[in-house]
């Protein structure tokens, strides 16, 4: 399984990279991983780390062969940017810009970090295709149906993603952005599913992944007149990598509900 085959140099989706939002779209998961392939490919290489992601998705990308592009901004000895894009009938559908810092010694001296405690589920998800994603509600237990939490509790999911494209290696920047959408479910789910649809996503990261299990968990939401700003704190075993941030507008009219056993699948890469 996974979200992408690549024909004749375009990228084809596959059932996994459509939205729960409309059939004729695709998912933000999906359309973020790309971008970070693409953008990857422009990066410094070895001794630079991602630092920050930034996703605009200000055009549903739909259910049709893509094309990438990508160039760098500007590349210098401890900061290098650079940008991808996401085209479909010769229009840009979607574009990300991507910082790579240096990575260096830390400066010396103690600084102020709040207490943060990420829960970590004891299961391993060895097998991207077999084994569903895990959420928690609260102080509640992990969990695989989703059905059981249209609630207006704390959510935290665990995930190990399927392949990107298939045939080709999944790297740990690629995985950090793909689930970095994943924010949408996490801090918008709610009594009535999700009502919100995000028009971007930003992506902090001081180091790499380790391993393919990643965990997000919601840190914050804010709402005022169907405009949201959330954020939620993205780790692996080894303990937080960084933020993701959405801004995201109501989408009442169309609210995404987790209802049937098996929805989770699709739910947890809206």
């Amino acid at each position: 399984m996974e979200f992408f085959t690549k024909r004749a140099g375009s990228y084809v989706p596959t059932e996994l990279a459509i939205s729960r939002w409309s059939p004729n779209q695709l998912n933000g998961v999906a359309v973020s991983g790309l971008l970070a392939l693409e953008a990857e490919k422009r990066g410094p290489g070895a001794g630079f780390v991602p630092a920050r992601f930034t996703v605009d998705l200000f055009r549903p990308v739909r259910n049709e062969p893509i094309t990438l592009g990508s160039a760098v901004v500007r590349a210098g000895n401890r900061i290098t940017v650079a940008d991808s894009w996401l085209m479909q009938g010769g229009e840009t559908m979607a574009r990300a810009t991507v910082v790579f810092l240096a990575a260096t010694e830390a400066p010396p001296g103690e600084v102020w970090q709040p207490p943060f405690d990420v829960p970590i589920p004891e299961q391993r998800l060895v097998d991207p295709d077999g084994q569903p994603p895990l959420l928690k509600c609260g102080d509640d237990d992990w969990i695989t149906e989703f059905t059981a939490a249209q609630n207006a509790e704390r959510k935290v999911t665990w995930h190990n993603l399927p392949a990107l494209v298939a045939g080709e290696p999944f790297s740990p920047f690629q995985r950090a952005a793909a689930t970095g959408d994943i924010t949408n479910l996490v801090c918008h789910w709610g009594t009535q599913g999700v009502g919100y649809i995000n028009a971007d996503m930003t992506l902090t990261l001081s180091r790499l992944p380790i391993g393919q299990e990643l965990g997000m968990q919601a840190l914050d939401h804010v709402a005022t007149a169907g405009v949201a700003v959330s954020t939620a704190t993205l780790y692996d075993r080894a303990g937080r990598l960084g933020t993701c941030v959405i801004t995201a507008v109501a989408n009442a009219g169309r609210q995404v509900r987790v209802t049937e056993p098996g929805d989770h699948v699709a739910a947890a890469t809206d």
